[in-house]
């Protein structure tokens, strides 16, 4: 099966060296040179990031070559489970360390890209964390990830702001906004434009590095209280990945010369291998750990990805595989006993609905199950959840709110007893539900209309009134490839297989991937209309 990050350019070894730059021996920058961007690549910041990645790379070389032997025995028909020779430290009474004061209080946390306007919006927007993305919600273009540094940068400063010439509107940070976390790229993605000896850098590191070496000073003084920088950690698969992201901060921090413990991280468990190590992730990263994040999109398609040569694993249309299906629940609830048994946050998963401006009824529908899947999340024990457009905020604090007794999270309160007896087969349950056309044309028409905004430098696109990621473009594409793959016969609408998508009824029709990022490729190939905050609206 072939990764989403096919897509990616392809580093070349061949040297191109762009002169401008003042660097270290051993680095090399391939991305053009930008007097904005030098403030960034300074020689002793890409010293830092030089030294992580010399430091750590036959380690992480191995955690992949390890991910790579657990996707073979998987392929030949082995499932995923609890470790034996771990068993130590499930059943162990241990504990991470508390979490910071500054962020006790996570009941709402909205996500982004980290491009500037977005960054103003989300620490403006009344959320009590705003996750700044190098990761599934921006395109990883050279000039993206160039421009985040600075836009985070300037956002730490307190300095950031935005002329939007269209509505002659400036834009500024509030007195009072959201604690900033930022999420780096998984440890399988490079950066093709930052060589070090001759290869091309580790791309979470250069987001880490470059992001911490700039800001912890000021991001302790001004956000964090004492402690920071705080981080969200995507795409794990074991605790050995876990280590090596202690060891990194552990790096930093005799770097700055600042106390053990003073980074923090959430870890997203969004893959399937991951939910069976979620004690041994957070006793990995105990001196450094501030809970577990529901990745729950990136979750479904790690079951797929898992399950790929497991034709009796098939998944129903992908908007039913949600949290009510047992193999889910079972992972929130597991996820929820395992944080607070060990002291720390049990964050919920995405609201990815956006507001749909022309139509108030649509837009109460899609509010309510808005409320009804975060009323189920605080119930459960979630100390917070995750919104994808400011405009969902006031209702899911609401719904948080009332139903946590001016609590700042739940971790003492709700300790889920009950979950210690799920097993390995209540994780893996295979989900129940139809397969239909209706599904394969909603996949095919978010798959390739999301790709082709990805590829023209957007990675946080408005489809259908939900905010698509890389996350959901790959259930899309992965499940359209798992019914192809298998013959999959649709109910009542015969088999799966198309010889091209033009043949799908009513669907992608000849010129329409020509159309161009994300004005184009909007709900069908209707126009982005933006609301007062910058964040695109359902049309």
């Amino acid at each position: 099966m072939v990764g989403f990050e096919t897509f990616l350019e392809t580093p070349s070894k061949e040297r191109k060296t762009v002169v401008g730059y003042d660097v270290p021996e051993g680095v090399d920058i391939r991305g053009r040179y930008d007097s904005e961007f030098a403030r960034i690549l300074t020689k002793d910041a890409l010293q830092f990031v030089a030294n992580l990645q010399r430091e750590f790379r036959n380690h992480i070389k191995y955690a992949m070559e390890c991910r790579k032997e657990a996707k073979m025995r998987y392929n030949s028909g082995a499932l995923p489970g609890f470790d034996p020779a771990t068993k130590y430290v499930r059943d162990g009474e241990w504990v991470c360390a508390a979490p910071p004061p500054a962020v006790a209080d996570r009941r709402v946390e909205i996500t982004g890209p980290v491009e500037r306007k977005m960054v103003i919006n989300a620490l403006n927007s009344g959320a009590k964390v705003f996750m700044a993305d190098f990761e599934d919600a921006l395109s990883p273009s050279w000039e993206n990830l160039m421009r985040g540094h600075v836009n985070l940068r300037d956002a730490v400063n307190g300095t950031i702001s935005f002329h939007d010439k269209a509505r002659n509107r400036v834009y500024k940070l509030n007195e009072q906004t959201a604690k900033l976390f930022v999420r780096p790229r998984g440890w399988h993605l490079p950066e093709a434009h930052i060589f070090i000896d001759g290869e091309p850098a580790t791309g979470c590191l250069v987001d880490f590095g470059l992001y911490f070496f700039h800001n912890w000073s000021n991001f302790r003084r001004t956000q964090g209280e004492g402690f920071g920088s705080f981080f969200y950690l995507p795409k794990m698969e074991h605790s050995r990945e876990a280590r090596i992201w202690n060891n990194v901060f552990e790096v930093a921090e005799k770097m700055a010369g600042i106390q053990k413990g003073s980074i923090r991280a959430t870890v997203l468990i969004e893959t399937l291998p991951a939910v069976f190590q979620m004690d041994e992730i957070l006793y990995e990263l105990r001196d450094h750990s501030i809970g577990l994040n529901c990745g729950r999109w990136d979750y479904i398609f790690s079951y797929v990805k898992t399950f790929q040569a497991h034709p009796d694993r098939l998944l129903p249309d992908r908007v039913q595989v949600g949290m009510t299906q047992h193999f889910m629940r079972s992972y929130s609830d597991l996820l929820i006993r395992t944080c607070h048994r060990r002291g720390v946050h049990a964050m919920g998963g995405m609201a990815a609905q956006i507001p749909i401006r022309d139509d108030p009824k649509a837009n109460e529908a899609a509010l309510e199950l808005v409320r009804k899947d975060k009323l189920r999340e605080v119930r459960a024990g979630h100390d917070g959840t995750w919104a994808a457009h400011p405009g969902l905020i006031p209702a899911i604090m609401e719904v948080f709110t009332n139903n946590m007794a001016n609590k700042a999270n739940q971790i003492q309160y709700v300790k889920r007893e009950d979950a210690a007896n799920l097993t390995e087969e209540d994780l893996l349950q295979i989900p129940r539900g139809a397969r239909t056309m209706d599904g394969l044309r909603l996949n095919t028409r978010v798959g390739i209309q999301y790709v082709a905004a990805w590829l023209t430098g957007t990675g946080s696109v408005p489809l259908y009134n939900l905010m698509e990621d890389a996350a959901t473009a790959e259930i899309s594409r992965v499940q359209n490839w798992q019914w192809l793959k298998y013959g999959v016969e649709l109910d009542g609408d015969g088999l799966a297989f198309v010889d091209s998508p033009d043949e799908i009824p009513g669907e992608w029709g000849p010129g329409r991937a020509s159309s161009r990022r994300n004005d184009n490729v909007s709900g069908g190939g209707e126009k982005v209309v933006e609301d007062e905050s910058g964040l695109p609206v359902g049309a």
